[in-house]
């Protein structure tokens, strides 16, 4: 019994001892600095490969491009990094980490702020930095002039034996305070960020700049929306903005000088009063409102087609196109349309047209391929192909607006009918004798909405993250001791005895050079002697 006694205390005392070892280790500044090192090469991932809730349809065509690795990233959760268990493992294990290590540092700096400076050693001669001298003042004059000079200094004046008595100094305490707020300022931007990305939203959308508006009253009012992980998109900030018109300047070599959309917004009561506020949207000078920045991200053109069937029944659309040039704005799009009148699903499928091809805003032919020159409208033009048939728009999944489904082209059942290059005004008639006119182009621009109630905290906890790794680095931490011994020579020199010592707690250069000011400022000028001395802190022989 007692042997079976014995041997439980001894596994229960193991057990203690491995989970004791093991969370010293976790809070560790060393294991910390390894977990943010790991933090940050685990986000990589994320910046990429395709994510999830960013792009769904080039995460998939990623997998199927990549067979056996692509399902393996896959499974591991690398298209969806910062949702991941292993992401978040490491995150969790850095905060407690940082919790850990950071709260025995501020207890034992608070005990270190009321400790008194450490007594003077009793042999100042051994210190790195050290002089001795003598002076006509007695003892209490050159503790006055050392309280003097190392006013600012952390002090402490001690009795010694033999009427001696010395001064305790210390300085630089802000070199902790600044590596605890270097610390803490990090585990708060770890806490803002987490916080950041469970409740920030962002979204994109275009808006014609024509009067168009757009209303942040739910996810189906965007083209493209990321939540963060505690948001369903119920309970956005309310705000309307209206796109009323927008203007471009271009250089003559074609590269961009500003961009401004001129729009129009409604937020609190302004809803309620049918009021609008104007404000010139720039590129990096967003629009905040409702605790919300709308940015201005870029802009395109959307030409407008209007397609005459043979009954006479006109359909009128202006579709984005995106740019498939950045700096000519050559822009590729699709333009879609449904026969008006017919509510047999099959024969409608039939019946479906598209207009797919190029827009340039200044069109250049190359043989009878159009090309634009210049990013501005100066001679807007259209290289397109008409498609009939079915669209695949009545499937059941999703389909890019600016494309059209080229698996329904490769079966057959759509079907190009007609190519040709128009400009405003311009049309193609199809052999059933449906005419589809170019009619002009609008612009538009493409907004972005991002929500981020941390992003204060975040460049708060920044700064004070570079002002405490500045003090760290910048402030030295050190000591200087003075002792003053009456003299008490046999050849009857009554002068006193002065010996300084000084430590510095980091290993950084320029201490001794201000040890050195100090012992001048403390020492009289010493005239030569028959025995040389050495000075230890100048190097030289006096």
């Amino acid at each position: 019994m007692a042997a079976r006694r014995r041997g439980h205390h001894h596994g229960a005392a193991v057990v203690i001892a491995f989970l004791r070892n093991t969370w010293r280790g976790l809070t560790s500044m060393r294991t910390a600095l390894f977990l943010l090192f790991l933090l940050a090469l685990a986000a990589m991932p994320g910046a990429l490969l395709p994510q999830v809730d960013l792009n769904p349809v080039k995460v998939e065509e990623f997998v199927a491009a990549n067979g056996w690795w692509g399902r393996l990233l896959n499974s591991l959760g690398f298209f969806d990094v910062y949702a991941s268990v292993w992401f978040s493992a490491i995150y969790v294990l850095l905060f407690v980490s940082l919790v850990g290590c950071l709260t025995p540092r501020t207890f034992e700096y608070l005990r270190s702020l009321r400790a008194r400076p450490v007594i003077t050693p009793r042999n100042l001669s051994r210190l790195p930095h050290h002089r001795e001298g003598t002076t006509d003042g007695d003892v209490d004059e050159v503790m006055r002039a050392a309280r003097e000079r190392l006013r600012g200094w952390r002090i402490e004046e001690r009795e010694e034996a033999d009427g001696a008595r010395s001064i305790s100094a210390e300085r630089g305490y802000l070199r902790e305070t600044g590596n605890l707020v270097f610390h803490f300022a990090m585990l708060g931007l770890i806490i803002a960020l987490a916080i950041g990305k469970m409740f920030n939203y962002e979204g994109q959308v275009v808006v014609m700049a024509d009067g168009s508006e757009f209303c942040n009253s739910g996810t189906f009012a965007y083209d493209s929306f990321s939540p963060g992980l505690r948001v369903d998109g119920t309970e956005l900030n309310e705000f309307c903005v209206r796109v009323n018109d927008f203007n471009a300047h271009y250089l003559p070599t074609g590269q961009a000088d500003f961009f401004r959309a001129d729009i129009e917004y409604q937020v609190g009561e302004d809803l309620a009063t049918n009021t609008w506020r104007p404000y010139p949207l720039e590129v990096n000078d967003p629009l905040r409102i409702a605790g919300d920045r709308i940015y201005l991200l870029g802009n395109g053109y959307a030409p407008t087609f209007t397609v005459t069937f043979p009954d006479g029944q006109q359909r009128t659309l202006t579709t984005q196109w995106r740019p498939a040039d950045q700096i000519t704005l050559l822009s590729e799009g699709a333009t879609k349309f449904d026969p008006p009148g017919v509510t047999d699903p099959a024969q409608r499928r039939e019946q479906q047209i598209a207009v797919t091809g190029l827009f340039a805003p200044t069109a250049t032919l190359q043989g009878k391929l159009l090309a634009s020159s210049f990013p501005d409208l100066r001679d807007p033009a259209v290289a397109i192909d008409v498609m009939r048939g079915d669209l695949g728009t009545n499937a059941g999944r999703g389909q890019s607006i600016f494309e059209i489904d080229q698996s329904m082209v490769d079966s057959g059942r759509l079907e190009r009918v007609a190519r040709a290059n128009l400009r405003p005004g311009e049309d193609v008639r199809l052999d059933d004798g449906t005419v589809v006119s170019f009619d002009g182009v609008e612009r538009f621009a493409y907004l972005q909405v991002s929500h981020d109630p941390a992003q204060t905290w975040v460049l708060v906890f920044s700064v004070f993250m570079t002002l405490g790794l500045s003090t760290s680095l910048l402030i030295k931490r050190r000591r200087v001791w003075v002792r003053a011994t009456p003299g008490a020579g046999d050849d009857g020199d009554r002068r006193t005895v002065v010996l300084l010592g000084g430590l510095a707690r980091t290993d950084q250069a320029g201490y001794g050079e201000e040890f050195g000011r100090i012992a001048d400022d403390l020492l009289p000028e010493r005239e030569p002697e028959d025995a040389p001395q050495q000075d230890v802190t100048a190097g030289r022989e006096v």
